[in-house]
């Protein structure tokens, strides 16, 4: 549209180029999470399996019915859209099970020393010193399931027992184990204790469609974590790094097996270390080899680094504000990683309705469409969140609720270091008491040698006596 829009001159992404990424910004309350919506919608339909994170709540509309209204009609009707409402086959699910969904679990090993540095804040030495940690316990065979078995392995490393073997790690001191384990300490006390452990969820669980061959949604629930997003961010970045690892090479599919959309992008980025952005990179670089799709959903794109950016290949931007001089540097900068259009970008930029957008997707030969100012198609399922008794009811439903619904506490590291502590102390008791012993036994000795010698020296002393002086002395006349 340039004006009004034109029912003809439709915009599309071939799902061929939906592993090829892509980006969706634009301020708040500009439409993104409808496009968001819209998308997984059209995606599922297709059969591709869609995840999403449900940041305020309201993506769960996407599993009831939308509601038909007059304005609704007037506008689909305006962009060539055959509106009906429909319904996604859609799964719920939680970080650690705070929320409705299916608990979505990591063990600490599985988490990995990079992405826990992150959400810790450690600086670059504490990051490279944790992996140290991970090497110790990995080379010991301790199991780290959730954030007690790495404290457990702290703890020891900087206690009595373990100073020989924090030596032999090389490069990891007393007091930088000491800062990481008291960082481990409030991160865990801020409640993210939750998020560690077994069952841990096998990620391939969401590339699983429904019995009629639709796409299952995947919604995961954080509006009770949205307090810690240096957490949830990070645990999104090691869902998708688990699917790297674990699904094979497909090269170049007609349609993705995964669609991934990070929402509130942002988060995964801010103070994060070069180690880090790179990890990031080199995912979103190989994984579409995989079959996956990432889509990163924020508010300007300077939210996201360059290096990332340069592997997105269609991008849907909603209008950007210029209310101050930071704003207007970033419209500006924004403007310039569009191609060359017939269009004042950085005027429109500002003008966009709600639910409208500047677009330019990838064509079926892989190149860039033209710039095209686009209306959006309005999602199917409904704007306004599903009723919570729904939610529930699909939980308990769900064929995942069995296998990671309850958690289990097997033997890890901390139950092990503990047991080996006590036999430590065990011994320990057992070596003061033989000592004890010895001891008292020595003064017995020394007790028993002095009586003997007194007694001897007695014996000696009388043999010495002259016979008649103890003849007188015996004597009873």
């Amino acid at each position: 549209m340039n004006g009004d829009p034109v029912p003809e001159a439709q915009v599309r992404i071939p799902l061929a180029m939906m592993n090829r990424h892509g980006l969706v910004a634009g301020a708040t309350g500009t439409g993104k999470t409808r496009t968001l919506q819209g998308l997984a919608e059209q995606l599922a339909a297709h059969g591709v399996p869609v995840f999403a994170a449900d940041i305020k709540g309201d993506l769960s509309g996407v599993a009831t019915p939308g509601e038909a209204s007059e304005k609704l009609l007037a506008r689909t009707r305006g962009i060539g859209q055959d509106w009906q409402p429909a319904a996604s086959a859609t799964e719920y699910f939680a970080l650690g099970g705070v929320g409705h969904g299916i608990p979505v679990r990591a063990t600490v090993s599985g988490f990995g020393p990079l992405l826990l540095s992150k959400v810790l804040g450690l600086n670059a030495t504490q990051e490279s010193s944790l992996g140290l940690v991970f090497h110790y316990a990995d080379r010991e065979g301790l199991a780290l399931v959730d954030l007690s078995d790495l404290r457990a392995v702290l703890t020891f490393l900087t206690g009595d027992e373990g100073k020989g073997e924090l030596k032999a790690l090389g490069g990891l001191s007393a007091a930088t184990a000491g800062v990481i384990l008291r960082q481990l300490i409030t991160f865990a006390d801020q409640g993210a204790d939750v998020f560690f452990g077994e069952p841990e969820l096998d990620v391939r669980e969401f590339l699983r469609t429904a019995a009629d061959g639709r796409g299952i949604i995947s919604l995961l629930e954080v509006p009770g974590v949205i307090d810690k997003p240096a957490l949830f961010s990070t645990f999104l970045m090691y869902l998708l790094a688990e699917l790297f690892e674990v699904l094979p090479e497909v090269g170049d599919i007609d349609k993705p097996k995964l669609v991934f959309f990070f929402d509130e992008a942002h988060l995964l980025f801010r103070d994060a270390s070069k180690d880090f952005l790179a990890a990031i990179v080199q995912t979103v670089r190989l994984i579409r080899s995989k079959g996956v799709g990432v889509f990163f959903v924020t508010q300007t794109p300077k939210d996201v680094p360059a290096d990332v950016l340069a592997q997105l290949g269609s991008r849907v931007q909603h209008a950007l504000r210029a209310f101050t001089p930071d704003d207007a540097k970033a419209l500006r900068a924004t403007v310039g990683t569009y191609p060359t259009s017939g269009y004042d970008l950085e005027r429109v930029l500002q003008e966009l309705g709600t639910g409208e957008a500047i677009v330019t997707v990838m064509n079926e030969k892989g190149a860039p469409s033209p710039v095209a100012w686009t209306r959006l198609q309005a999602p199917r399922g409904s704007m306004s969140p599903t009723p919570e008794p729904q939610i529930v009811a699909a939980v308990a439903a769900s064929p995942l609720l069995p296998t990671y619904g309850t958690a289990v506490d097997r033997e890890s590291a901390r139950e092990i270091l503990t047991a080996k502590m006590q036999a430590a102390d065990a011994r320990a008791a057992a070596d003061d008491a033989a000592r004890e012993q010895a001891k008292t036994d020595a003064e017995l000795a020394r007790q028993r040698a002095a009586i003997e010698k007194a007694e001897a020296a007695e014996r000696a002393r009388r043999r010495r006596m002259p016979r008649r002086r103890r003849s007188a002395s015996t004597s009873v006349c």
